[in-house]
């Protein structure tokens, strides 16, 4: 599992716009790269990231190599009412990682 930093509100008000992000520790290898032997060194990025909020998705984004290591990502949701915000991560070499964060609106 890679390392992961989320910033998610602990409780909001009902239409509120909070801000949420997220950062995974990844190295992004584009494949572009020569590697000591002088052989290209393998693929190895984020593909895709999906937030879900309460089983909705609210914010996806495509990666692809030229991304730098560790990908950061902000953006905006409305909080609408109290549920789970599901994080998810997929990448080459069947890379695959979710966390998931609770939101209390009032």
């Amino acid at each position: 599992m890679a390392r992961v930093l989320i910033q998610v509100p602990a409780s909001a008000r009902r239409g509120e716009v909070i801000e949420l992000r997220a950062s995974i520790a990844h190295v992004m290898e584009t494949g572009y790269r020569a590697g000591a032997d002088g052989q290209a060194v393998a693929r190895d990025i984020i593909r895709r990231f999906t937030c879900r909020y309460a089983g909705e998705v609210v914010f996806a984004a495509e990666l692809h190599p030229a991304i730098a290591a560790n990908p950061y990502l902000a953006f905006h949701a409305v909080a609408t009412e109290s549920g789970t915000l599901e994080f998810e991560w997929q990448g080459d070499n069947g890379f695959a990682q979710v966390e998931r964060r609770e939101l209390q609106v009032t």
